[in-house]
């Protein structure tokens, strides 16, 4: 599994907390985690919906499987999220969120609170939060008694999800420029797709746009 971690230029410090928590308990299924800030070396900031549309590039690009990301209190993260095409995102703020979410809902982008109640202990809250997150595998359902029906439920959410929105290219296209500036001047983000994706559409979308932005 490819596993992107990302996140607003409000929580621009807590970047590498999620990164390295993530590589930390990921590391005996030998998932590949990429990191793709914001970090604090980039001129340009980045709010909640602009990144929400950078992983819904990511996912739709089929570059990475999963992502984590959050923002100030992680819910407008994942609500922007789950507006886009391809995303089911879930709000993760303890252990046991992370683990029912992981278990039953099977879906590929995680937002937490990195903000919010983020005091005393709130790094150790974090790295439990992910633990349980990746404690076992994904969308299987649970509790097992259930879990057919949970898996049922699940895949018809996903459903829902692909004939309710419109395709990436078309979403983007309808974005007001100051945003598609916003999204092409995240430049490692939109070459890892150019270089890596095998939907040629998309790709050759990106590229035109790209040569469009002088990015």
């Amino acid at each position: 599994m490819k596993i992107a971690i990302i996140q607003g230029t409000t929580q621009v410090d807590k970047n590498e907390l999620p990164f390295n928590v993530t590589r930390k308990f990921t590391a005996p299924y030998h998932h590949q985690i990429l990191n793709f800030g914001v970090d604090e070396n980039e001129e340009e900031s980045y709010s909640y919906t602009e990144v929400a549309i950078l992983i819904a590039l990511l996912i739709n690009s089929q570059v990475v499987d999963f992502v984590i990301t959050g923002c100030s209190s992680g819910q407008g993260m994942n609500l922007a999220c789950n507006t886009l095409p391809g995303l089911l995102s879930g709000y993760i703020p303890t252990p046991q969120d992370a683990f029912l979410f992981g278990r039953i809902n099977g879906g590929n982008v995680a937002s937490l609170p990195l903000g919010l109640g983020f005091g005393w202990l709130g790094e150790l809250n974090l790295e439990y939060t992910l633990e349980k997150l990746f404690d076992g595998e994904f969308g299987i359902g649970f509790p097992k008694d259930v879990a057919e029906r949970k898996v049922k439920e699940i895949n018809r959410i996903k459903e829902f999800n692909r004939i309710s929105k419109y395709g990436m290219i078309e979403v983007m296209e309808r974005l007001d420029a100051e945003t598609q500036r916003k999204v092409f001047s995240k430049v490692n983000v939109i070459d890892y797709i150019i270089h890596s994706s095998k939907d040629k559409p998309l790709v050759s979308y990106l590229v035109d746009k790209r040569t469009k932005f002088n990015l």
